[in-house]
């Protein structure tokens, strides 16, 4: 399918991005794989959290073509019309749901979104590009497409982009609503990191784990980066555009993490309660109707929270003996 083909991935330095970069690499030697990314440059959002989550770090051992550049940047785009591009996985955004600037998280999510379906339209690739569990908002799992209720600006920017997606002719677009994903390469995350990497590494450090308080009834649906990247093969696949939500179905406690934790580290630390400083813009529940993404992908997860935290042990590890 991908044989011979040219793919492109924005955001391919980021975390979802370079698992999909060396998916191809490892799986369709024959493919041109360009991974266009704006890479960290230090700069931080109002939520004290950086810009660009790019980091070379992710790429290092990846054969393909890198490109430094801005997807808000005219120019910088152009350095892409150098290719005929078959699919595009734009997987670049401001995916901090805790940044109050509007102007800069729509024109980063959906503005240039809008160029790079242009970009789509005139190569006749396919668009494969992340949408977010985000836009549910506060509402009541299971949560449905079609039923969306965004309480910040970043769920609105992805809503708003399911939707000038589904409202186009001349190109085939899939929009995945990932909800909470954790695994190798998201280290450079930083803050926003998932909390599986972040409890990890505290243990390790021989630190209390740190939870919110009723963190045994704060539940989301997490899921391991491999299905995520499954995902995206499956909608790459796609014979129409559609809107899909990529989850496990289930939703899991941020207790249930830190035990498993525990449990697989071998370390058995007291655990910390804190008060939840995010009350107003924090989901307390999710839970991903997958119906649909069984039903039009073939999209099935293949792990479980213990399977998906088991396989993300060695990583964390590593991030522990060689960063920390």
């Amino acid at each position: 399918m991908f044989e011979n083909k040219t793919i492109l991935i924005t955001g391919g330095a980021g975390f979802i991005g370079s698992n999909l970069a060396f998916y191809f690499q490892e799986r369709f030697p024959k493919a041109k794989v360009v991974v266009f990314d704006k890479f960290q440059d230090g700069t931080r959002l109002d939520s004290g959290n950086l810009s660009s989550l790019g980091h070379f770090k992710n790429l290092v051992g990846f054969r393909g073509d890198v490109i430094c550049g801005d997807i808000n940047d005219p120019k910088d785009l152009e350095l892409l019309d150098e290719y005929r591009f078959d699919y595009i996985f734009h997987q670049a955004a401001i995916s901090d749901t805790t940044v109050q600037n509007q102007t800069i998280v729509l024109q980063t999510n959906l503005n240039a979104f809008k160029d790079l379906l242009r970009l789509a339209k005139r190569h006749g690739a396919k668009m494969i590009y992340a949408s977010s569990g985000s836009v549910y908002g506060k509402l009541p799992g299971p949560h449905r497409v079609g039923v969306e209720e965004p309480i910040n600006v970043y769920g609105f920017s992805k809503l708003a982009m399911d939707h000038l997606a589904m409202s186009q002719e001349d190109v085939t677009a899939v929009g995945l609503r990932y909800f909470n994903v954790y695994g190798p390469r998201e280290y450079f995350k930083g803050k926003t990191a998932s909390m599986i990497l972040q409890f990890g590494l505290q243990i390790l450090k021989g630190e209390r784990p740190r939870l919110f308080e009723g963190s045994d009834r704060i539940k989301r649906d997490f899921i391991y980066v491999d299905d995520v990247i499954q995902a995206n093969i499956k909608a790459a696949a796609a014979k129409r555009s559609g809107v899909y939500n990529v989850g496990t179905g289930k939703a899991r406690s941020f207790q249930d993490i830190v035990d498993i934790l525990c449990k697989e580290l071998g370390i058995h630390p007291e655990y910390e309660y804190i008060p939840n400083p995010f009350v107003k813009q924090y989901q307390f529940f999710t839970q991903a109707d997958i119906d649909s993404t069984r039903e039009e992908l073939g999209f099935e997860p293949q792990y479980s929270l213990e399977d998906g935290i088991r396989a993300d042990i060695p990583y964390i590890k590593k991030i522990f003996e060689e960063e920390l």
